[in-house]
């Protein structure tokens, strides 16, 4: 197999940015495409599919006016948070990534029905038009105004059943609200019956904000892994899962800590029964429903991933970049060598998995 640090290091320096717009822009100058190198195991060429990449509309921004200036995250490449189609494509290639499924992260839950509708009327609208300018490359997650639980119903439809988008993104509650609560549970029933993705993205655990203060990004660090790992909590305690089995539920960032520690679920209710509801009786161990549920493998190293992959099983996990977040520049890299995956399961992990769930095998 070709390294992706060697393949990137010999090509021009590629543009790694997110947004949705200025497709147009893209025949014009695809012919300065670098070529990819293909992804091979064994011989046989792998179509790599990345589940974690992230993007905004600017139609959409636009109607937020000064607002939108606090919405882009503090991170590398804000300044290219909008899209030129074939820069992301080369972004794309110098990773070794053929498929990207684009997401934008929910700022849009504290706002009035009328604003949230026209909102994300325009985000879907952008994404499948961008998708479907190279849909051999591009598909998308829908966005939701999940404060509206039936709104968010019938834009899950539309967005799935009109624009031909692969789920929806939603972040880890709904502006603090755990999405676990009854109200929401017209949403799952829908993302169920579509057989569609639901793609948590959490969005820091803000109740801890003054304790985040202080160096090294720890509402990032640490509150975006804890915000997942509250939301799978949620899901799993409350009977969620087992009232909608079917629900295909994928968490960023390798799921938070819920798979570093998931068998201390098992033992809460045998300690303090007082802080378990005698109502709710599960089907399994807690720590059982990891295995329905999907994890990206942003997790940085082989140790990581074999940890990973051993809790929820292989067949449970994909790519995840955050791309243009710099996160994971070399994802292919990073599941290669985790030597104790097999061939089978890297094969699975680098596009199978991801390609069962988005329903394009």
């Amino acid at each position: 197999m070709v390294n992706r640090r060697d393949f990137i290091k010999s090509t021009a320096a590629a543009v790694i940015f997110t947004g949705c717009g200025l497709a147009e822009a893209a025949p014009a100058r695809a012919e300065k495409m670098p070529s990819r190198l293909p992804v091979l195991v064994k011989g046989k060429r792998i179509k790599t599919i990345d589940m974690h990449g992230h993007c905004y509309i600017p139609e959409a921004m636009a109607l937020l006016g000064e607002e939108a200036k606090e919405i882009f995250p503090p991170v590398k490449g804000i300044e290219q948070h909008y899209i030129v189609l074939e820069e992301r494509l080369s972004g794309m290639d110098a990773q070794g990534i053929d498929m990207e499924v684009l997401s934008i992260n929910p700022f849009w839950y504290k706002k009035d029905r009328d604003v949230a509708e026209q909102l994300i009327r325009v985000q879907n609208e952008k994404l499948a038009e961008v998708c479907a300018s190279r849909p051999d490359r591009l598909a998308a997650f829908a966005t939701l105004a999940l404060q509206y639980p039936d709104l968010a119903v019938q834009q899950l439809e539309q967005a799935v059943k009109k624009y031909g988008l692969k789920g929806a993104a939603i972040g880890g509650s709904v502006a603090g609200e755990s999405f676990s609560d009854a109200k929401y549970h017209p949403v799952w029933a829908k993302a169920e019956e579509l057989g569609v993705v639901l793609f948590i993205h959490p969005q820091s655990t803000p109740e801890l904000a003054k304790r985040f203060k202080g160096n090294g990004w720890m509402s990032n660090v640490i509150g975006n892994p804890l915000d997942t790992t509250i939301a799978l909590q949620h899901l799993i305690y409350e009977g969620t899962l087992d009232k909608f089995p079917g629900l295909k539920i994928l968490s960023a960032h390798g799921g938070g800590y819920l798979g570093s520690y998931a068998a201390r679920m098992d033992h809460s209710c045998f300690v303090s029964p007082k802080n378990c509801n005698p109502d709710i009786v599960l089907k399994k161990k807690p720590s059982e429903y990891l295995k329905q549920l999907y994890f990206d493998a942003l997790v940085f190293t082989p140790e990581a991933l074999r940890h990973l992959v051993a809790t929820v099983g292989a067949s449970q996990v994909v790519i995840g970049t955050d791309h243009p977040i710099p996160w994971e520049q070399h994802p292919v890299d990073h599941i290669m060598a985790t030597k104790s995956l097999s061939d089978k399961e890297k094969i699975a992990i680098l596009r199978g998995n991801a390609a069962k769930l988005l329903g394009i095998i």
